[in-house]
Formats: C-alpha cells, structure tokens, sequence
C-alpha cells in the first residue's frame, strides 16, 4: 500500500509518502517538509501563537494535497513535543481539523521513545543485542533501551535543540539577545555555557539509571537530524552516499568540536557540512545534549541510524495489519 506519514515536529513538518507492505522496509517514494518552528511559535503562556497555527495549518492543507496526488491509500497524522506541550494543544487540533480535515494524533513523550526504538531495532536487528537509543528532537530528548522489539525502559525530556535555542540562544548563538544572560553580540559566555551544561546533565543523569541499572548496552545509537548533522560536521559521510553507509558520532572528536561551534557565528555556522541554515542556532545546544549523553552513559560513541519515529509509526501501523489480515492457523488432521 502506499502510505502519506505526517509528522508534525517541534521543527518541521514532514510528509513523507512510502510504498509499504509487512515483511518489507518501507520504501521512500517521496517527500515534502517545510520548517515550522513550532517550537519556537509558543507565546509567554506556553500556546501556539496564532502565526504557528496559522502555518501549521497551510502545511497540513498542502500536506493533504501532495499525498492524494501522489496516491496515497491513507495518511496517519501525528504530532509531537510542541503541540504536545502547548496549554491550546486541543484548540489547535481542532482548527487543523475543521480546516482540512487533517486527524492529527499526540503522541506521548514515552510513545516517541518507544516507537523511535522500534524503528532503530529493526533497522539494526537481533544481532544489536540489548540496544540503547537516544533522538534529539526540536522539543525533546527520548531516550529508550533493551533487548527486545518494545523497550524496557522509554522516557523523554525537554530537552529539545529548538526548545534549548529558544530559552538560552534567544537569536543564535552569535545573536544579539538572550534570556539567560548571554552577551550581546558575542555569543554566548563561558559563564552561561557552563551554566547550560549543567541544567542539561543534571537533567539527563536524574533518571539515568533507569538505563544503567542491566548494565551497558551492546549497542548504542541515535537517530534525527540533529544527530545527523553533528555526525557530518564530526566527519561522517554526506547523506548523498546513501542510508547503508556506516555512520557514527565520535565523543572525542564532539567535544573538539564544541569550543570551535561556540565561537561561530550563524553564517559561519551555516557553511559547515551538514548543517542547514534553519538549524544554525539550535547547533550549540543540540551538541551539548549529545554530548552529555554519550558521556553520562559512558559511550564512545553513537552509531547513526537512518530511520527514527516515522519509520517507527509505519512499522507499528503494518504490524497492526498484518494482525488483521493473518489468516488463522491450519488445523492439523485429526
């Protein structure tokens, strides 16, 4: 069946259409993003301002368009941190859905964590062994582990690239303001980086145990864009080599680099491999937290995995059907 998948991230919004069926990888057939900033389109009382509505809503019309032109067969809709977290989340998927029509489920921090896991389990295998995954998304950080297809432990914090950028990096890291504390002009100081670093790993080691606790895992991996990008800059190959080649994010070589990614500027920063320039101000923190993860988890370093939640909602989705339509056992001769 071919499949319209649209995942409204605290980022972007992605429609990504897929040729599908049980027992096959879901097979990429187009796509079509814009960047949304939800994330960044919440006003002092947590709700989507009216502009966020208003482009969430254009994209999920457009989104509409480009699956039935494309054929799609069905369309699952869902929505993560930003919408999630906003006090009018319920206002605004009902305006979404009285405007085009578009039935867009929230999917709870702990759901992204497990499904992202899925995804990553089945893209790697048995052979991971017992596996542990992290995601960075625009509004939040997931983090899962374990030896079978559901995790044994999945949970998630706000700790998001977008939701960082927008409380610590008010206009980027080489902006003009801050809402704690950064110089003007020059970036944030080494004071306030410090003082971001440790809300961030307090943060992330207040539960780290629920994933210690077995023991290491065999394997460990990160999945999304911000993951994606930080491996590129570290050196990883460029996604035009295609999804089978190995990539992996170096702890060591991530921490070189953080001082350097401090000291760059947007433009500077947009010129680095891997980066776009949507993303320029959500770098810094988003490298902080990877950081901060490999090492509260004592990881060398993470290996790059291709799919992530919407491979993860897609695999759920056929593993529903193939449960529905699995005709039932032969009987052995009596």
């Amino acid at each position: 069946m071919r499949l319209g998948v649209l995942d409204i991230g605290s980022n972007t919004g992605h429609l990504l259409v897929v040729d599908a069926h049980g027992g096959a990888a879901p097979l990429p057939a187009f796509s079509y993003k814009q960047p949304l900033r939800l994330a960044e389109h919440l006003d002092a009382s947590g709700a989507v301002s009216e502009a966020g509505v208003d482009a969430l809503t254009q994209f999920c019309r457009e989104a509409v368009s480009v699956a039935e032109d494309k054929g799609c067969e069905d369309m699952l809709g869902f929505a993560t941190s930003a919408v999630r977290d906003a006090v009018n989340s319920d206002a605004v998927l009902s305006h979404v859905n009285d405007v085009t029509e578009v039935d867009l489920s929230v999917l709870s921090g702990e759901d992204e964590a497990r499904l992202t896991f899925l995804a990553v389990r089945r893209w790697f295998g048995w052979s991971a062994g017992r596996l542990a995954v992290f995601d960075i998304g625009g509004g939040s950080l997931e983090i899962a582990g374990g030896s079978d297809e559901a995790p044994d432990v999945a949970w998630s914090m706000p700790l998001g690239a977008a939701r960082l950028a927008r409380d610590w990096f008010r206009d980027g890291p080489g902006g003009s303001s801050s809402t704690q504390g950064f110089g003007r002009g020059a970036g944030p100081d080494d004071e306030a980086i410090r003082r971001l670093r440790k809300q961030i790993r307090a943060d992330i080691a207040r539960d780290a145990g629920n994933l210690l606790r077995p023991g290491a895992p065999d394997r460990a991996a990160a999945t999304s864009k911000t993951f994606r990008s930080l491996a590129r800059i570290c050196g990883a190959a460029p996604s035009g080599d295609g999804p089978l080649v190995p990539r992996v994010l170096d702890l060591d070589t991530l921490s070189q680099w953080i001082p350097k990614l401090i000291a760059l500027d947007a433009d500077e920063l947009a010129a680095l491999p891997g980066v776009s320039p949507s993303r320029t101000h959500q770098i810094v923190p988003g490298a902080l937290v990877a950081e901060a993860c490999m090492d509260i988890f004592d990881l060398e370093a993470l290996e790059i995995c291709p799919w992530a939640l919407r491979e993860g909602v897609i695999l759920e989705r056929l593993d529903q059907l193939s449960v529905v339509t699995r005709p039932a056992a032969r009987r052995g001769a009596s």
